[in-house]
């Protein structure tokens, strides 16, 4: 476990903008619930239940439900979206709503070859791969090993970065490729759908080895290999990744998630990329850095031959 940090001025503040400056956390009131599901005997009896891959799948049917369009308008309101960012429509259900495409120009893709682009609208942070291949999000131990399920692969990215971009109710749930590829083979380990809210980890629920996830190789032309994964969470009924060729230019979408929290994790290794300044410090005083769908978030670093 690393030595506790000396705090910064808003390091009272867990979520920040790309300047450091506190910004608002739209989904805080789930935090309560959250306590209670994870903090509490009867929840987490309830957490048996809702866990399971089997409720996330009925959840996402009555969110298919053209009855379920009632709840757009109050959610739209409640979470502070900004619709002009999306095309008119008239969604055929809840999930219609959630899984909307924005217009390409609200999300511009940083095409400057050795800008590393975040492959979506989420909260980030850093977090380094220690020499044991352990890494620490908000206070909780993982192994990397566990984490990918393959302690060979583990092993290739140690002393590399972990970029944990943690997505809420309120982001655009539809992700790209960091940069132009080759894609390797998607594997993925069937698991558990714990919320990824950070709550969970304060009661020693380690998500990242227990929930379902997707695996990808990708050869970038710039970052060397890197791995994208795909982390469900509670009430999220599918991780959809699209089919593609052998290549893929930055930006293309990769997938979506359906209705939830949910996390996508970049796997770098030693010396790919210099993340920006300001996100490394945030993450260094335990806050997440708000960040957008192909914005720029690090620079590739010169790589040996």
């Amino acid at each position: 476990m690393s030595e506790p940090r000396e705090a910064a001025p808003h390091a009272g503040a867990q979520i920040c903008d790309r300047a450091g400056n506190p910004a608002a956390d739209s989904c805080a009131s789930q935090g309560k619930l959250l306590g209670l599901l994870y903090g509490t005997a009867p929840g987490r009896a309830a957490l048996k239940l809702l866990t399971k891959p089997v409720v996330s799948k009925a959840a996402g049917f009555a969110l298919e439900h053209p009855l379920s369009t009632v709840a757009i308008p109050p959610f739209v309101l409640k979470k502070h979206i900004k619709m002009d960012d999306f095309a008119d429509d008239k969604y055929r259900s809840f999930n219609a709503f959630f899984t909307r495409p924005v217009k390409p120009a609200a999300r511009p893709v940083d095409r400057t070859p050795e800008a590393l682009i975040s492959p979506c609208d989420a909260k980030l942070t850093v977090v380094p791969i220690t020499d044991d291949l352990h890494f620490t999000v908000k206070n909780a131990a993982y192994s990397l090993a566990s984490f990918l399920g393959c302690k060979h692969l583990a092993k290739h990215y140690q002393g590399g970065q972990l970029l944990i971009f943690r997505l809420t109710p309120d982001d655009y749930h539809r992700y790209c490729y960091p940069d132009d590829c080759r894609i390797g083979k998607t594997r993925r380990i069937e698991g558990e759908l714990h919320t990824v809210n950070p709550v969970a980890a304060e009661h020693d629920v380690l998500v990242y080895h227990r929930n379902t996830r997707t695996i990808t190789m990708l050869t970038t032309e710039h970052f060397g290999h890197v791995l994208q994964i795909e982390v469900g969470a509670m009430l999220v009924g599918k991780i959809v990744n699209h089919p593609h060729g052998e290549r893929v230019a930055r930006g293309i979408e990769k997938g979506y998630f359906e209705f939830g929290g949910s996390t996508i994790v970049l796997v770098l290794e030693p010396g790919a990329a210099k993340i920006d300044a300001q996100i490394c410090k945030n993450s260094e005083n335990g806050a997440e850095t708000i960040v957008k769908y192909g914005s720029r978030i690090g620079t590739a670093l010169p790589r040996s031959v």
